[in-house]
């Protein structure tokens, strides 16, 4: 057996080796057919060295970015060749592919970055930390109640974008001699200013639900995911009522660590295709695809697992359920909205059509929505939170150029030329 699994790891091993190669090829390729960057152009860089697999933490960001950019001049700074071809191949923004530590500061040596913004907790983002003289801000891909939220590393960045007060809070809870009040900066969410997609069915009297839930997680503690415990047994329910639509959105790494939780997905996408078949009229839909926000305007209930999901409905003021991990490990912050939240626990999952059925008619559900959605985000009204956004990178932007007439009238050296350094980081 152990046999088996050394050729089988090695295989692996060896198709992603081959993936990423052809990759580098495919990003050089399509850099070298574009104009190059003008020299000292871009202000704003946003790192992001993970691999195509998380790209849906860079997609949620393009539209707020390239707003940004309007005043900013904004580029990506991308580690990983798949990661870096997804983003050439959306063509969003403008896209630096800098694999190794050498090529990462030969390009930082021709632009003018003051601020650097990083979506997720990577590991390789140490390796950008090693550049001063510029804001290193953490800005996260979503909003939500999990432990990644308190993670110790918040200190490692000079600021954090967050929220609002229940992140501080969240923070306050967890982090010990963490100055909340000057290095986190509530900006709301800018995403929900720029909710794209549209409708891939004709509205009817049907009851949208969407149904959302999260990958399974690398540990006990993060076992959020639903579809193995719960999804299974409410999209049949809701497909066999011939009066609900499902829209099914499951995370795009469902299935990435236990084989289980991605057949299951494939079970659940099949009675889809299947349901859609016997009806056409119902207009079920399975979706992967990147643009979010049709999805939690449409629907008239959502079921989310414990992840920015919730957040993301939460601000869209409409009624939501909220699977219960059925993994007792997992880890369940119970001091915001999930202390008052309606829970879907596995055991009642089959019967979701009177769940649904009860919290939409629940008189009482938006006074206590409205007011959550202030707690978490401020104003939401449309256009409040890119303001925001916009103002605290302004007050960096200021605050940038403090420090730096500053250096000068103390004489400060340039920052050290580190081209001669090693690449032991790379590794």
């Amino acid at each position: 057996m152990g046999l088996v699994s050394d050729a089988k790891k090695a295989a692996a091993l060896v198709r992603k080796a081959v993936s990423n190669r052809s990759a580098v090829r495919a990003v050089r390729r399509a850099l070298a057919a574009k104009h190059p960057h003008p020299p000292h152009h871009f202000r704003v860089a946003v790192y992001f060295a993970d691999g195509a697999v998380n790209m849906y933490q860079m997609r949620q960001w393009y539209k707020p970015l390239a707003e940004l950019a309007k005043t900013w001049p904004v580029v990506v700074l991308s580690r990983a060749a798949t990661g870096a071809h997804a983003l050439v191949t959306d063509d969003a923004l403008p896209v630096a592919f800098v694999p190794t530590v050498r090529d990462l500061e030969q390009y930082i040596a021709t632009q003018d970055i003051r601020v650097v913004l990083y979506v997720n907790q990577n590991t390789r983002n140490f390796q950008m930390f090693r550049y001063g003289r510029r804001w290193h801000v953490f800005i996260n891909h979503g909003e939500s109640d999990k432990m990644y939220m308190t993670t110790n590393q918040y200190k490692a960045y000079d600021y954090a974008f967050v929220a609002g007060q229940a992140a501080r809070e969240r923070l306050s809870r967890v982090l010990w001699d963490y100055d909340l009040d000057t290095r986190t900066i509530e900006i709301g969410r800018p995403q929900a200013d720029h909710y794209s997609g549209t409708l891939p069915y004709t509205p009817d009297d049907r009851t949208v639900v969407l149904y959302a839930p999260t990958w399974e997680g690398d540990r006990p503690s993060a076992h959020y995911g639903s579809i193995r415990t719960h999804g299974e047994a409410l999209a049949s329910a809701l497909l066999a009522t011939g009066r609900h639509r499902l829209i099914y959105r499951p995370h795009p790494r469902s299935g990435v660590v236990d084989p289980e939780y991605g057949a299951a997905n494939q079970r659940i996408i099949a009675a889809i295709a299947a349901a859609n078949a016997a009806d056409p009229s119902a207009k079920h839909v399975f979706d992967d695809k990147p643009d979010l926000g049709w999805q939690l305007a449409a629907a008239d209930v959502a079921i989310v697992d414990i992840s920015a999901m919730v957040y993301d409905r939460l601000a869209a003021d409409r009624p939501l359920l909220i699977t219960r991990p059925a993994d007792p490990a997992a880890v369940i912050d119970t001091h915001g909205y999930l202390s008052a939240c309606e829970w879907l626990d596995a055991a009642t999952a089959g019967s979701i059509v009177s769940q649904t059925d009860r919290v939409l008619q629940d008189p009482g559900a938006t006074a206590r929505l409205e007011e959550w959605v202030r707690h978490y985000f401020g104003d939401t009204a449309p256009g409040a939170a890119t303001a925001r956004f916009h103002d605290a990178i302004g007050h960096l932007m200021r605050t940038w150029d403090e420090w730096h007439v500053r250096s000068l009238d103390e004489g400060e050296d340039d920052e050290l030329d580190e081209a001669e350094l090693d690449d032991e980081l790379t590794a």
